[in-house]
């Protein structure tokens, strides 16, 4: 076993395990970064969902940080895109013209630019990357994480990594088990959280559906892929609350419930739409959804077709959880996603209703060479809940309902590291629940939520803080995540500087204040302007 010493280490290579890694860098300290997968970003490249985000994102709510990943993007485009005048022009160019977001794009935009981020610390040695690996063990002494040990994926080689701080930034919250940090999953009780939306009783493998997701394009010919071996299964699955199998357009409405069919026409054009979360969710035409590059900006004869990534209603995975079952029951879970969307593409090229009254689109292509996953889907799940710490702080649904509070304005903190805006939004469970869609208010990030109660050297940088099953559905979005991890990042980077300990800054005003300007000084918003949630 090689052993490796470092100020900061963050295991997940995410949005949040970037964000704070960077934040770490900037601020002078060590960070050795351990990833899982071959790329780098998370739920924007390895499960290839393009960043969703709150309706203000291009005039405030968001970090420095996160808009020179945004700004980045961009520029990958005007760089190297044979753009048109009008796109190469639009100061917030959305390459797919998706209407998710304002910023749609495919999942090898924002490796690049992540790894241009990294790159000059990577150069000067000040950051380690271990990729691909996971963490498989930790030291942990008198509530102090000493080191963790993580084992190559390719080689299984075990590096035991010595570290004054710890950011899991994994997508799991993978670490906390492995320190015996205490934590949650799924739904808590009603009792614990005071949500009037909880169960009366905790229901821990009730979790979030996650999904597998793929690209697609269309084009010329017949590009049906073999029928999946499981087809007729996923075929016949119709949950009591869908309305329809699943395997098909109709679903349920997540903000109504009432039963939607929605519309799927290739090479639909909708490129003077603009992405408002807050006026429409945009998802009922899914070729314009989530498109992560359109023809529309591009010169004539540039690309055969738009590029659209599924990731629909349609491929939740309602099976199963991969949170704290055994290791077979994880890769049964996953393969059986992965057939679940196989199946839906099945559909589309086979049976989906057409505008001209016939079946199915064998001019469907699936872009694996998009996404470099297994099966020709994504390289990784789509994960939307994570093990959560048992933390200082914990933000409920009394917190960020609209509803419940009375109004939108947004929801204060005293310890504000950063802001965040989304409805909560529960795609349906494992445990058999719909969506649960709320209108929120806009919301500070507490300090406190990124604190265990009681392992001193660690901290929470991605969807593992201190929310609820229910508030996870406005805290797991990108620009959220980012601003978690970029918040953890510099609080390690602060604690080193001022020989502090997490808990310290969050207790000791002062400390607090100190560490709240380095963050506005670095281009952390703390506050909301004068908005209203939706």
């Amino acid at each position: 076993m090689s052993a490796l010493e470092t100020d900061v280490l963050v295991v997940g290579g995410g949005l949040g395990g970037v964000a704070a890694t960077l934040a770490a860098l900037e601020a002078g300290q060590r960070v050795v970064l351990v990833e899982q997968y071959a790329w780098l970003g998370g739920q924007l490249t390895s499960q290839a969902v393009p960043l969703d985000e709150h309706s203000w994102i291009e005039q405030f709510g968001a970090t420095s940080r996160y808009r020179r990943l945004r700004d980045g993007i961009r520029d990958y485009y005007r760089d190297w895109y044979p753009l048109t005048a009008a796109a190469r022009a639009d100061a917030t160019l959305n390459p797919g013209n998706g209407l998710v977001s304002r910023m749609c794009a495919e999942p090898r935009a924002g490796v690049a630019v992540i790894d241009a981020m990294l790159a000059p610390h990577r150069s000067a040695r000040r950051l380690t990357l271990i990729q691909p690996a996971v963490a498989v063990s930790a030291d942990v002494h008198h509530d102090r994480i000493r080191a963790v040990t993580v084992r190559g994926l390719d080689d299984d080689r075990e590096t035991e990594i010595v570290a004054r701080f710890v950011v899991d930034a994994t997508e799991l919250g993978d670490l906390l088990p492995l320190t015996g940090a205490e934590y949650v999953t799924g739904f808590e009780a009603r009792a614990d959280t005071g949500e009037p939306s909880a169960p009366e009783e905790a229901q821990p493998h009730n979790q979030q559906a996650f999904s597998w997701c793929f690209v697609v394009d269309h084009v010329e010919g017949d590009h049906t892929i073999d029928r999946p071996v499981d087809y007729d299964t996923w075929r016949a699955v119709q949950p009591d609350f869908w309305g329809a199998p699943m395997i098909s357009l109709t679903g349920p409405d997540p903000r109504t419930l009432e039963t939607l069919t929605r519309t799927f026409t290739p090479g639909a054009s909708r490129a003077d739409a603009v992405a408002d979360q807050g006026k429409d969710p945009g998802d009922r035409e899914l070729w314009t959804f989530r498109r992560i590059l359109s023809r529309d900006n591009l010169l004539p004869g540039a690309i055969p077709s738009d590029l659209v990534l599924v990731n629909w209603p349609m491929i939740d995975y309602l099976g199963g959880t991969i949170v704290d079952v055994p290791a077979d029951e994880v890769a049964r879970h996953e393969a059986a996603a992965r057939q679940q969307s196989l199946s839906m593409l099945y559909w589309l090229q086979t049976e989906a209703p057409r505008p001209d009254g016939g079946t199915g689109f064998p001019g469907l292509r699936l872009r694996g060479d998009v996404t470099q996953g297994p099966d020709g889907l994504a390289m990784a799940p789509y994960i939307r809940e994570s093990r959560r710490i048992k933390a200082r702080t914990t933000v409920t649904e009394n917190d960020l309902s609209i509803a419940l509070r009375g109004h939108g304005d947004p929801f204060t903190t005293p310890d504000s590291v950063g802001i965040g805006m989304y409805r909560i939004d529960l795609h349906p469970s494992s445990g058999g629940d719909n969506y649960l869609d709320i209108a929120s208010a806009p919301f500070e990030i507490p300090l406190g939520i990124l604190v265990p109660r009681r392992i001193e050297n660690l901290l929470a940088g991605s969807k593992n803080v201190g929310t609820t099953h229910i508030t996870n559905g406005a805290f797991r979005l990108h620009p959220v995540e980012w601003n978690i991890g970029e918040a953890a990042g510099a609080l390690a980077a602060f604690c080193i500087d001022r020989a502090a300990l997490p808990g310290a800054v969050h207790s000791t005003p002062a400390l607090l204040r100190e560490f709240q300007t380095s963050l506005t000084r670095d281009g952390v918003e703390l506050h909301w302007p004068d908005v209203r949630g939706y």
